[in-house]
């Protein structure tokens, strides 16, 4: 089967040649279907766009008037091919990332590092903010992937597909000089009359979501949303918090972090969000999140 050509295509190949014999081996059509063509443009357009000659053709006024257009329109054309190629062969394009704020600690950190070194034609932008968010903005067609925590039993967003990445547990943050910061595990009871911090007064919206619903409630003393807040409210000695493991490497020098006893643990589950037709470039992304996932917590195991 000849390859596809558009009829502006083919009237520059008979334009460069003066001869529809010329165009169609050029082409790969039959000297029939490159007269069909020209043909249909002429009928589209209102012109005769060539002056039948004896010996080939010529360019009429009205195809004279016509070639820088159709010149025009094939390099741009060119061009569209070139940038929908890149896409995808991952040499080029936009891949929109969201995440949640600790996510980007090192799991997202990590794996756009991996991302950018074997696709550097590929522009990442990330924005942070809630899970919600991020399904939402998936699911509008506004980004691309997003790494989420979604509520448990909470409804996935329609024409959204969730990718399990990993259960993270949580770790407790204390002063240095806490009577538990030498432990190498502290039960949940024994915290229940600390001054908890947290990020919202409502702690289902929390890390305390798990917490609250195996129904323990902690008594919250100051709500702070942002994390260098918290953990500087801990290292005063004005209460204690709960740390995602994927950021504890973060975690400033003068607060201790703690186990949390395995039968008392929180976990939160950590997933990809992508759309139902996925571009190349966030489905390369979403094998580099597994992989970095299963490099950060070989350990872990939910229970």
């Amino acid at each position: 089967m000849p390859p596809p050509h558009g009829l502006y295509e083919v009237f520059l190949a008979v334009a460069d040649h003066g001869s529809f014999t010329a165009a169609a081996r050029t082409l790969g059509y039959t000297q029939s279907a490159v007269s069909r063509q020209i043909q249909a443009l002429e009928d589209e357009t209102g012109a005769a766009l060539f002056e039948r000659l004896p010996r080939g053709v010529r360019l009429s006024e009205a195809g004279r008037v016509l070639l820088p257009h159709a010149e025009a329109v094939r390099d741009r054309l060119a061009v569209a091919r070139t940038e929908l190629a890149a896409l995808r062969t991952l040499e080029g394009g936009l891949l929109r990332l969201g995440a949640f704020s600790s996510a980007g600690a090192s799991l997202v950190p990590r794996a756009q590092a991996a991302f950018r070194e074997r696709h550097p034609g590929v522009v990442v932008t990330r924005v942070e903010g809630p899970s919600v968010k991020h399904l939402a903005l998936v699911a509008a067609g506004e980004e691309d992937l997003a790494v989420v925590s979604p509520a448990a039993g909470g409804r996935t967003p329609e024409g959204v597909t969730l990718h399990h990445l990993l259960d993270e547990p949580m770790l407790v943050a204390l002063a240095p000089g806490h009577p538990y910061a030498g432990r190498r595990a502290v039960r949940l009871a024994e915290l229940v009359d600390e001054e908890w911090i947290v990020g919202n007064e409502r702690l289902e919206d929390t890390l305390f979501r798990p917490v609250v619903a195996a129904g323990l409630r902690p008594r919250t003393g100051l709500v702070a949303h942002d994390w260098i807040a918290k953990l500087g409210a801990v290292a005063a000695g004005l209460g204690v918090t709960l740390v995602p493991a994927l950021a504890a490497a973060s975690v400033r020098r003068d607060v201790a972090l703690v186990t949390i006893h395995p039968d008392d643990v929180p976990w939160r589950r950590i997933c990809a969000a992508a759309p139902a037709a996925p571009t190349a470039a966030s489905t390369a992304f979403l094998g580099l999140l597994r992989g970095t996932a299963r490099e950060l917590a070989p350990g872990w195991a939910e229970g």
